[in-house]
């Protein structure tokens, strides 16, 4: 059960590995090459997870602050993302990576290098350690981790960073003040009898067009200077509703015509269709 125990069985398996695809003629054998590198990203992201958990366990508070993740696109935050680092960082090394620009990759290589070389010696630290005390972690054992984890995270946020447009600050603002839109809007459907909290604790499939239809609704009428605000430019506003800046203008021009009888109507109708 100890996680340098478990470690080091990982890591075996990675060497093993690497070790059969070293001795291996990929033109001569094709296929068996693509099974040992498959084979090579699994052991690897197994790795990885463990050592995510040693940290968690070694160096809880002196990990380095994860909170660029945010910038990052949803499609890129998957589980398997930190194995995605570790084999770019070896393509840039190998010239074999050719999904940035020659500009970002001259960049890109020092920090590769170096978190290779950091990888390479907590494997080592880690390995010897779990032969001579696989339940501690000595403070050189936690010095080694601190610096591969510090690595880690700058490696990650300049890779994505010159691979996609990473959101900024403001685009972040703006996508907080959209969520507080929801749940203002959620909370005044609540109250005004449009949805009920079994629905929502039932995680009814309707309420994924009822609640972005409502939070239209409030966010030209009940809430005007939040997130859809139309007295902002298309550029000032998020990206998820600039596109439609001109359709919103003549969505808000008609609901002020309305009386409250016919947007309550309106607002009901939206809870049922389909």
């Amino acid at each position: 059960p100890r996680l340098l125990s478990q470690f080091f069985f990982a890591d075996e398996r990675v060497t093993q590995v690497v070790a059969e695809i070293n001795g291996l003629d990929a033109e001569l054998d094709p296929q068996q090459y693509l099974v040992l590198l498959n084979q090579l990203h699994l052991s690897q992201a197994h790795l990885l997870a463990i050592l995510e958990q040693i940290m968690e366990e070694c160096i809880p508070t002196q990990r380095h602050s994860r909170d660029y993740l945010v910038k990052f696109p949803e499609e890129l935050l998957v589980d398997n993302l930190g194995n995605h680092m570790l084999f770019a960082a070896e393509c840039l090394l190998a010239g074999t990576f050719l999904e940035v620009e020659e500009a970002d990759r001259a960049q890109l290589r020092p920090q590769a290098r170096k978190l290779l070389c950091s990888l390479e010696l907590v494997r080592t630290v880690l390995r010897e350690q779990s032969l001579s005390q696989p339940g501690s972690y000595p403070e050189p054992v936690q010095a080694v981790l601190i610096q591969f984890d510090q690595l880690f995270a700058e490696f990650e946020l300049s890779y994505v960073s010159s691979l996609v447009a990473v959101k900024s600050p403001e685009e972040i603002y703006r996508q907080q003040e959209i969520i507080v839109l929801f749940c203002e809007t959620v909370e005044r459907a609540l109250r005004l009898g449009y949805l009920t909290q079994e629905m929502i604790d039932g995680y009814e499939p309707l309420l994924m067009f009822t609640i972005p239809r409502l939070a239209i609704i409030s966010g030209l009428l009940i809430y005007p200077e939040g997130p859809l605000s139309l007295e902002q430019s298309p550029e000032q506003m998020s990206r998820v509703f600039s596109p439609f800046y001109n359709l919103l203008k003549k969505i808000r021009d008609l609901l002020r015509v309305l009386s409250v009888e016919e947007l309550c109507l309106l607002e009901r109708s939206l809870c049922t269709a389909e």
